[in-house]
């Protein structure tokens, strides 16, 4: 069995998950941290028992590294990304892929080009309560599905943006909606119709002027099979609750809410449908709804070890380039209409 070096780009609060998900694979090694700022990739190399760089091209030239983790501020992604893939290297990259389009498709090129594997963590993709859902929506048990909508009325407390790249255009990307949010519209791009028009307005009222991008969303949804949605997207909702994802048809209805369902109820019922709410009635993960910091690096593990089975089979990552480029569009083409008041083409 081929031990997988890996070397993490960024040095920062989702390095340390980062760091935690690798020590958990049998065949992963964590073997070098880089970060402009020396005195956070010696700790975390410390901490790790693993070698320190000041630049990812440093690590990528010495750090004797397979895969690329990219714990990076999202509008630092593409370049350790593109010179990854110019190193022959495997790269998994935090959320967001990157923050325009052009950038992302610049990584997934560079990829395509140099053979190599290019991933993406949305990890609550791992997250084995979504299994039932997966099945419903397999099966057609919604019938035709009329409406979904995601909630995320979360709280971040002025601190978290004040003298930080959170929040902001050049390298956040957007706020609620594109970083905390953002799980969620994956999980609506994975379940849902295509998605053809937005509707949006934005606000940054909760957070005293220390936020340049948006604190508050609500958008509309147009699908392609004629069904409408909704997105309500926050971090000035105290005391922050837990994120939901609805989606009802006229067959069924499914209320995920972070890692169970409050709502698994159809037309048609079958056996196990009981079995899923007492199994999931039950919220097992923290998501973070006021603290950044208060999730397990359980699902980034499985993530990494889906993406090490991608490289050793040759088989198709299931968050790759392409597929992570959705929620991007979905999320860009809301903040185009915010910005201009009028109905935005989404081209899934």
């Amino acid at each position: 069995m081929k031990r997988w070096n890996f070397g993490i780009v960024g040095a920062g609060l989702i390095a340390d998950f980062h760091a935690r998900a690798i020590a958990d694979i049998p065949n992963a090694s964590l073997t070098a941290v880089c970060d402009p700022n020396s005195d956070k990739a010696n700790g975390l190399a410390k901490k790790f028992s693993c070698k320190a760089f000041d630049s990812h091209k440093e690590m990528l030239e010495g750090g004797e590294v397979d895969v690329l983790t990219i714990a990076t501020p999202s509008g630092f992604h593409m370049e350790p990304t593109v010179d990854g893939a110019r190193a022959g290297k495997h790269v998994i990259c935090e959320k967001p892929l990157e923050i325009t389009l052009p950038r992302l498709d610049a990584m997934i090129e560079a990829h395509k080009d140099a053979g190599t594997k290019l991933g993406c963590i949305f990890q609550s993709r791992f997250n084995d309560a979504l299994t039932p859902l997966r099945d419903a929506i397999r099966q057609g048990r919604l019938g035709t599905i009329t409406h979904v909508g995601i909630y995320v009325p979360w709280w971040r407390a002025n601190e978290y943006y004040k003298d930080s790249w959170h929040g902001t255009w050049k390298l956040d990307g957007g706020g609620a909606l594109m970083n905390q949010a953002i799980h969620i519209v994956d999980t609506l791009c994975e379940f849902a119709p295509l998605v053809q028009f937005v509707q949006a307005s934005t606000s940054s009222i909760g957070h005293d002027g220390l936020v340049e991008t948006e604190d508050t969303t609500v958008a509309t949804l147009q699908f392609a099979n004629g069904a409408l949605g909704s997105i309500y997207a926050t971090t000035a909702s105290w005391p922050g609750l837990p994120r939901r994802f609805e989606i009802t048809g006229t067959q069924g209805t499914i209320i995920y809410q972070d890692d169970s369902y409050t709502c698994f109820q159809f037309a048609k019922e079958l056996p196990q449908d009981k079995a899923v709410l007492e199994k999931y009635g039950k919220t097992k993960h923290a998501s973070g709804p006021s603290d950044p910091a208060a999730f397990t690096p359980a699902m980034h593990t499985e993530c990494f070890k889906a993406f090490i089975n991608s490289i050793e089979s040759g088989c198709e990552f299931i968050i790759n380039g392409r597929e992570a480029r959705k929620s991007v569009e979905l999320i860009l083409a809301v903040y185009e209409s915010a910005r201009t008041g009028k109905k935005v083409a989404v081209n899934q």
